[in-house]
């Protein structure tokens, strides 16, 4: 009997699952060691772990659901296939011109990024439309056999093509595209108009062109993954987690693996809506501090921020994603001293291999995990369980000869310099924090931070007392929560179309055409669209919902708003209702509308929702807690005496105050002098300051 969901997120440490016995309602946890060179075979091997662990056959599990970073990886890395563009004639320079910005304003030392493609390998059609989708340019069938010629020679893997205009009518494109697949059996082809048809030439050119880079890899690696699950028993349909927070099918990742490159964080911050909204705390600043870096992301009134423009490496993804942050140092994130002697952290990481000094594998730079270990806050002997053993004695060494650069002396040199490293650490996220959060127009004081990765819980009380936070929510089982957060999602893909037409009503309209009448029809085939493809995701798949929402000016502004259509406005919906919504925006954006003048439409947005069963979390027993022992903790420049607490101990309503360290297989908290932790009914710890605080 199909009875099981497992959700997997891979990362550059390890590979995390989550078990979810759907009938029991149970969780089981496990991390597994990644292997970067295959990072299926970690997978592979977790599965089997979980299956022999909690005697699962895995013939009865109806989902598996997987979050990667192998895209993200490859495009920072510059390490996706080798690629081909194909733009329009005179086109050939869209990738070298891009927007013409300097990668500093302020250094003109500082080299501009490198092209995706190089020059030589860019190559030009003679196809042209207009902006209006006329067409006045069409290959010959000699030109399309010379190009394609042109671009076996080159002996690339994939290629992207991208023509001007072509987010108007995409048929020219497609049928370049079309054809170059037949000449080019192997090469897997790309089109902008396919991918994401929204204006802004170089943006487009890059969406198709980073979809291209990394699909060759993606697909080798789902057709491993998919193998290695089959040969397990495995029947069950497997998703990708998306860049939105929901999830695609497996076909559909081998078509748009763009959309899966900043999968992993958006999954965290999924499974933080669900643990937030328990808690009674809509309003969330998501904290995932892992291996590498630490990320976070706002959630207001329990949704997901979401942008729509972000940054993969050196390169702007023009693409609805949830906007995660990236503000600093991770567990493997490296101590080092500058030219002038300070003491700074990161954003250099040792990574998995060799990892911190204390994993013993050869490393000799130290690094945070290294920092915790030496202080007392983590147990050298019960690091993941018991399972990985770590070296204290050379964790000290590498810090020692840290202190010895920063000319510390004394026997307790190296816990002083591992203090002082954490607090580096403690301000510079606090910094980023409250930059991002001023940005927003967000008060800290009114949002709680929700900690997760391995090293989330251990910092985020030191963190918060820096940046002003008022609480902080530890989720049962943090190290895992965005595998957690990939079983959480429902299946989501998101639609765009340029579509500049004026609305409103008669009298703002004026003499003006009525440009209501295609907007409305260009919404229709989105929706069209969308319901065909969610039809095609799979049997797991129920109900469906859309997201609407219209990018809108008013004439000649050179900037848009953002507005979202209400549900209940959605049926009825006109173009005066439209233009009041934008109205009624900008007022409260910027303090004034103006309600005689028309309002101009440049994008359609829309998202679907294919709704899977939900997953219920199980409520924590109740359970008064009781120290499991003692140990020494170095804070605040001294030893401190701290109890030791399993966290599985601490039932619902318990609380345990501080200074406390809270012990479980995934991770460890640190409690600080003069807070509280309180377990509610998941389970999820809600720090405090206590009340003599």
């Amino acid at each position: 009997m199909a009875r099981y969901r497992i959700g997997i997120d891979v990362g550059g440490t390890f590979t995390d699952f989550v078990l979810v016995d759907m009938v029991e309602t149970r969780l089981r946890y496990h991390k597994e060691p990644s292997v970067p060179e295959d990072p299926s075979a970690a997978v592979e091997r977790g599965m089997h772990i979980l299956s022999q662990s909690f005697d699962v056959a895995l013939g009865d599990v109806e989902l598996v659901v997987h979050g990667t970073t192998i895209g993200l990886n490859a495009i920072i890395q510059r390490r996706g296939a080798r690629l081909a563009l194909v733009v329009s004639k005179g086109n050939r320079d869209n990738l070298e011109i891009a927007r013409l910005r300097l990668p500093s304003s302020y250094d003109f030392t500082v080299p501009r990024e490198k092209p995706l493609v190089p020059r030589h390998r860019v190559f030009e059609v003679n196809a042209r439309m207009r902006s209006d989708g006329t067409v006045v340019a069409e290959p010959t069938a000699e030109e399309m056999a010379a190009l394609a010629d042109g671009l076996r020679h080159a002996d690339v893997e994939a290629v992207a093509v991208t023509l001007l205009n072509s987010y108007r009518d995409g048929s020219l494109e497609q049928a370049v595209a079309a054809t170059l697949r037949a000449s080019l059996p192997g090469v897997l082809v790309s089109e902008s108009s396919t991918i994401w048809p929204e204006i802004r030439e170089y943006e487009r050119c890059l969406v198709a062109a980073l979809n291209a880079y990394i699909q060759p890899l993606i697909t080798g690696y789902i057709d491993r993954l998919e193998s290695r699950l089959h040969g397990q028993g495995v029947s069950a349909p497997i998703y990708i987690t998306a860049n939105n927070g929901g999830t695609l099918s497996l076909d559909t990742a081998r078509e748009r693996p763009i959309d899966t490159v900043l999968s992993g964080p958006a999954s965290g911050v999924v499974a933080s809506t669900r643990v937030g909204a328990v808690a009674k705390q809509p309003q969330l600043i998501t904290f995932d501090m892992g291996g590498t870096s630490a990320d976070i992301s706002l959630c207001q009134a329990g949704v997901p921020e979401f942008t729509a423009s972000t940054q993969v490496g050196d390169f702007p993804l023009m693409m609805p994603v949830v906007n995660v942050s990236a503000i600093g140092a991770g567990g493997g994130s490296i101590l080092w001293v500058d030219a002038q002697g300070l003491l700074k952290v990161g954003p250099v990481s040792v990574g998995a291999d060799p990892g911190p000094v204390c994993y013993g594998r050869g490393g000799k730079v130290p690094a945070i995990t290294d920092c915790y270990l030496v202080l007392g806050i983590i147990d050298a002997t019960r690091f993941l369980d018991g399972r990985m053993a770590l070296d204290i004695s050379a964790a000290l060494a590498a810090l020692n000869g840290i202190a010895g650069e920063l000319g510390y002396a004394g026997p307790d040199r190296a816990m002083e310099v591992a203090e002082a490293a954490l607090r580096v650490a403690s301000a510079m996220m606090a910094t980023e924090i409250t930059k991002l959060l001023a940005q927003a127009g967000v008060d800290p004081r009114l949002y709680a931070l929700l900690a997760y990765g391995g090293a989330g819980p251990t910092h985020a009380n030191l963190l918060i007392q820096e940046a002003g936070i008022q609480s902080v929510l530890i989720p049962t089982a943090p190290g895992t929560f965005c595998a957690l957060g990939a079983v959480l999602a429902d299946v989501r893909r998101d639609y765009v179309r340029t579509s500049r037409h004026l609305i409103g009503s008669t009298q703002a309209l004026d003499n003006a055409t009525d440009g209501w009448p295609a907007v409305a029809a260009t919404l229709a085939e989105l929706e069209k669209a969308a319901r065909d493809w969610v039809s095609r995701e799979g049997s797991l798949v129920g109900t469906h919902d859309f997201v609407v929402s219209f990018n809108l000016r008013y004439p000649a502004q050179a900037y848009e708003l953002d507005v979202i259509v209400p549900t209940d406005q959605r049926e009825q919906l006109s173009g005066a209702a439209l233009a009041e919504l934008f109205h009624a925006e900008h007022q409260r954006r910027y303090g004034f509308s103006e309600l005689e003048s028309p309002v101009q439409t440049t994008t359609i947005r829309l998202g679907v929702i294919g709704r899977v069963a939900p997953v219920t979390l199980p409520e924590a027993m109740a359970g008064i807690p009781e120290p499991a022992g003692r140990r020494e903790v170095w804070h605040g420049g001294r030893r401190i005496a701290v109890d030791i607490f399993a966290r599985a101990g601490i039932g619902a309503g318990a609380t345990v105050h501080g200074p406390a360290i809270i012990e479980q297989p995934d991770t460890t908290t640190f409690l600080l002098p003069g807070w509280q932790a309180r377990a509610d009914t998941l389970g999820t710890l809600q720090i405090t300051r206590g009340a003599a605080e």
